[in-house]
């Protein structure tokens, strides 16, 4: 507490200079003042309980996708997404909430015990009627499965009264991503009975399930045999599935896995077996599981130094073990 100015203060006839009217203004300054830092408290105490409300929203939709997935109700999947979403899986873009419902659909009617489950770990509410969600999604393909993991990043906005999911970017883990390839694992031939050339294929896991390791021998009709090492391996960051392949004439290449969800491509970079054709061969290997014991076998778009070449013939491997 402040001592009272003494009568004989110096300061004296200044106060008294003051006029009421300035003093009048000063009180009505202070009080404006007052009023300006309690509006400014009131607001950042609203804050986060309009904060806590998106959260629990946006927790809510997510409950309500999962519920929508394992209840096979594909309209209300739909009605997740808005209509120009895009949901990026690895390198696989789907642009548009038709094609997103569609390519969801076709998983499901190849699993059809497939259930989903979401854990969202962080919301971050960013402006009105926008919030960023980040969590784990586990898909179980069958009862005993185990099942497939995945890290996702979404935005969702409140478009129509729902907080729809306007972009999605999931990542999964090593060991899911690789899961997808899994019906490569086991020994595989085929014969060709128009050239006689034959086929044998053994695919195997490898460093902890973290790599799927394969050889392949092929044998043409004239007896010579081209012998080749198949390295598949997750990246840890960003789940993308790589190959490296190495022959016995020297060749090698490297590849990149996709998949639209039933059958898959292998984007393939390398040298030609025969180096007197060129020095860079370019290609796709088309995979397509034809049940559980049989794969289509292709290369396509072939390239060598730029030149097209002709598309090899379909191979079909049977599993034998």
């Amino acid at each position: 507490m402040h001592a009272p100015i003494p009568l004989t203060s110096p300061y004296r006839p200044l106060i008294a200079s003051v006029s009421p009217v300035l003093i009048r203004s000063m009180l009505c300054m202070l009080f404006m003042l007052f009023m300006i830092a309690g509006t400014s408290a009131t607001a950042v105490a609203a804050e986060p309980a309009v904060a806590t409300d998106v959260i629990a929203a946006v927790r809510r939709a997510a409950d309500t996708y999962a519920a929508a997935f394992n209840g096979g109700d594909d309209a209300a999947i739909a009605d997740q997404w808005t209509l120009g979403a895009e949901l990026v899986e690895g390198d696989d873009v789907l642009k548009g909430r038709d094609a997103i419902t569609a390519s969801l659909m076709r998983w499901r009617t190849a699993h059809p015990q497939a259930t989903l489950k979401i854990e969202v770990t962080d919301v971050q509410p960013l402006a009105a009627g926008l919030a960023r969600v980040q969590g784990m999604l586990a898909f179980t393909k069958q009862p005993g499965d185990e099942p497939a993991v995945s890290r996702f990043n979404s935005l969702r906005v409140l478009d129509g009264g729902m907080w729809r999911i306007a972009e999605s970017r999931s990542v999964p883990t090593p060991r899911t991503a690789l899961a997808h390839l899994s019906w490569m694992i086991g020994t595989w031939q085929s014969t060709d009975a128009g050239t006689g050339a034959t086929v044998d294929a053994t695919y195997e896991k490898s460093l902890g399930g973290h790599a799927f390791v394969g050889r392949v021998t092929v044998k043409r009709k004239d007896g010579s045999t081209v012998e080749s090492i198949d390295v598949i391996h997750a990246d840890q960051l960003t789940g993308r599935v790589r190959s490296w392949i190495f022959d016995s004439t020297g060749a090698r290449a490297e590849g990149i896995f996709s998949s639209d969800g039933t059958s898959f491509e292998r984007r393939l970079v390398g040298t030609p077996g025969d180096p007197t054709l060129g020095s860079r061969a370019e290609w796709v290997q088309v995979l397509a599981p034809l049940g559980s014991d049989m794969v289509l076998w292709q290369s396509i778009e072939r390239t060598i130094d730029g030149r097209s070449e002709p598309d090899t013939d379909p191979v079909h491997l049977r599993r034998i073990r």
